[in-house]
């Protein structure tokens, strides 16, 4: 049996107390003796709810759960707005959200998990577990791959999302893992692989499919399914039951929506949500197809108690899903400074950005702060040195991914 570290008890606690259970709860699912939630912060519920009250009521964001712990206590947690407009139905707390690539962190753990039991080594090449698989630079050359640059988007693949109509991935039917497509994971994959590199591996970063191509890798090294090796490594250890590549709940999925004036719009089926001279392809239905392919890099769901009791448990050191080691290597810069992946200052890691630089980057958040989003509208980061965990997960794409809320709660957070 795996070691469980101290702080353990905190992301369990978390997660029973966000499953609609009272603040003295038993954490049953795991069997843990019961614990007391952590009154609110009273200044700091004020300053957050402002945020996202004003949210609300500017028809930014239709709905949004946002929890905060502080070493690992929760201090702060709430819903607000509506779970679908339509019905007039409010926000929950244990509202399960289209996760998009907050599918990321969860997959990315679950490969380091597969590393330390030797079923995989960063320094592999993908060939090795999927021998077809050899996307070609611009002069036909095709490049080994690790196993490593896949985890950390140095691989030279791409996203549909971040392209215009001409590029090859469209062209190939490429699938971001968002859309209903029709598509099996194998055969996605092997589309990604017949699409160019944008630069030789390791050369530099670009966000990218590339952990959509770890599920399979993950497949064929454990020989389960994807779903399944999220559900042993990941989900099951941390005693989480929404988190999944299918709703099980399907009554408790929030509906999405994206900015439009003067309101929000809901989101439909394979619609192409604008980026600018890009789109997103959603559609909304694939957490309830079990056709849809398990997309690694953005296909689960989940409720922000899930979320958090994963980051927590990444804040702590791993336990019980993964070792120090491992979580030294995963929180660790591996791209540089000068991807600025998330803005000047920022690297990236195994599974999200990390903070190098908070002088350049203008933000309270300590060096070493870990943060990513989705674009359904979600945001979280976790600062190691404040002690702080932040999980705000919306239905509004993109205001809850990177718009004015985001800034504002992470002020609000430090007091700013």
């Amino acid at each position: 049996m795996r070691r469980w570290l101290a702080g353990v008890a905190a992301p369990l606690a978390i997660w029973a107390v966000l499953a609609g259970a009272p603040a003295m709860v038993q954490a049953q699912a795991v069997g843990k003796p019961a614990v007391v939630a952590q009154t609110q912060d009273a200044a700091l519920a004020a300053r957050i709810d402002a945020v996202l009250d004003r949210a609300v009521a500017d028809q930014r964001l239709v709905g949004a759960v946002a929890l905060v712990a502080r070493d690992g206590k929760l201090v702060y947690h709430r819903a607000v707005g509506l779970a679908d407009r339509e019905a007039a139905a409010p926000m929950r707390e244990d509202a399960v959200f289209r996760l998009a690539s907050v599918s990321k962190p969860f997959v990315s753990v679950a490969i380091m998990r597969l590393v330390e039991e030797g079923k995989l080594s960063l320094a592999d090449p993908v060939t090795k577990w999927l021998p077809d698989f050899k996307p070609a630079l611009a002069d036909g050359s095709t490049p080994t791959i690790t196993i490593g640059q896949l985890l950390d988007h140095t691989a030279g693949l791409t996203y549909g999302l971040s392209e215009t109509a001409q590029h090859p991935y469209h062209k190939l039917g490429v699938s971001d893992g968002l859309d209903i497509s029709g598509l099996s994971l194998d055969e996605n994959v092997a589309r990604i692989g017949k699409g160019p590199l944008a630069f030789a591996p390791g050369s530099a970063w670009r966000y990218s499919l590339a952990i959509d191509v770890l599920g399979l890798v993950a497949e064929k090294a454990d020989g389960h399914p994807l779903p399944d090796v999220v559900a042993r490594t990941v989900t099951g250890p941390l005693g989480l039951k929404d988190a999944g590549f299918q709703a099980r709940d399907p009554a408790r999925l929030a509906t999405p929506y994206a900015n439009a004036s003067p309101a929000p719009a809901r989101i439909t089926d394979n619609q192409d949500v604008s980026l600018g001279a890009t789109a997103v392809r959603m559609a909304p239905s694939r957490a309830t197809d079990p056709a849809a392919f398990p997309s690694g890099g953005a296909g689960m769901v989940g409720t922000a108690g899930d979320v958090l009791a994963l980051l927590e448990a990444v804040r702590t050191g791993g336990g019980p899903v993964l070792e120090p080691a491992s979580v030294k290597l995963m929180t660790t810069d591996q791209a540089g400074i000068k991807a600025a992946t998330q803005g000047p200052g920022w690297g990236f890691g195994y599974g999200w950005a990390v903070l190098d630089d908070p002088a350049v980057a203008k933000t309270p958040q300590g060096v070493g702060t870990l943060a990513w989003g989705g674009v359904y509208g979600h945001n979280w980061f976790v600062d190691p040195k404040a002690g702080l965990t932040v999980v705000l997960l919306t239905n509004t794409a993109f205001e809850g991914m990177n718009g004015q809320v985001t800034r504002e709660l992470r002020d609000a957070v430090y007091g700013r």
